[in-house]
């Protein structure tokens, strides 16, 4: 069920499921809270919040004029978290979720049970090239009819999925998101606010966070490579489990792979 929060002067939208110790789920480019629609059902022992980034999805107007880099999105799921009233919890992130969660962690290791990353942005592993491309023509770009916005995110869950129907489906799922007029407007903001130096600024901070983690990496992902999924394991000291053959957007293709992972973490709490 959507809910929404006022946090100061800014309104906050997230998904809820279940009951029991809070699992916080944070999504990528260019996706929503319904990333997780397939993980949810799975993790009837967890209340699941599936929390929408400021200036993503139905959120996307709260974006304008306001910074939403990683770095803020983590100052925002805090304040968040604060406001509803949840002190601790196992979070888990994929994309450029996997980044929120992380500096999260690393800044209020007090709220952080557990960690579970899936083809996570990290290290200096991101923007992808392809992004970057669309964050130097963003003045063309913004410009452009919604529906011309279409193919490339179609593009982006084609090479992102194992299969045409999961692909088809996410588009299907996150395409109205951006299909109203300002969608073109809020997609280059949203690549605009992307900077490295977001992760690369709590590189020795991660490795030294004492925190339960687990990784879950597709290894067939063309934008988030095994390699990073690797390190992650190495520095958080942390279990690898890999989708062989799997692609970046593993929440919608593996649910139940990224649910055993969470479970696991919420087994320790």
């Amino acid at each position: 069920m959507e809910q929404t929060v006022v946090v100061d002067d800014l309104r906050m939208t997230w998904t809820e499921q279940g009951t029991g110790f809070p699992v916080i789920l944070v999504h990528g480019i260019p996706t929503s809270p319904a990333l997780w629609r397939h993980v949810m059902p799975r993790l009837p022992q967890a209340r699941c919040i599936a929390w929408e980034m400021v200036g993503y999805g139905s959120s996307r107007v709260q974006g304008r004029g306001r910074d939403i880099s990683i770095a803020k999105q983590a100052d925002y799921l805090a304040r968040f978290l604060d406001t509803i009233g949840i002190t601790r919890a196992v979070f888990a992130g994929h994309d450029l979720g996997g980044g929120v969660v992380q500096i999260l962690a690393v800044r209020r290791p007090d709220l952080c049970a557990g960690l579970m990353l899936t083809n996570a942005i990290g290290y200096d592993s991101w923007p992808i090239p392809s992004v970057k491309a669309i964050s130097a023509a963003g003045g063309l770009v913004r410009r452009l009819p919604a529906a011309a916005l279409k193919p490339i995110l179609g593009s982006m869950f084609a090479r992102g999925h194992t299969s045409t129907e999961a692909a088809e489906e996410a588009l299907r799922v996150h395409w109205p998101m951006y299909s109203s007029r300002f969608g073109p407007d809020a997609f280059v903001r949203q690549v605009q606010s992307l900077d490295v130096h977001d992760t690369l600024a709590i590189e020795q901070q991660l490795r030294e966070l004492a925190v339960p983690a687990r990784i879950v990496w597709g290894d067939a992902d063309q934008f988030q490579k095994i390699e990073y999924g690797e390190r992650f394991a190495r520095d958080l000291k942390a279990p690898l489990y890999r989708i062989p053959g799997g692609k970046h957007f593993t929440p919608e293709d593996s649910p139940g792979v990224i649910a055993d992972a969470i479970g696991e973490l919420l087994t320790l709490t």
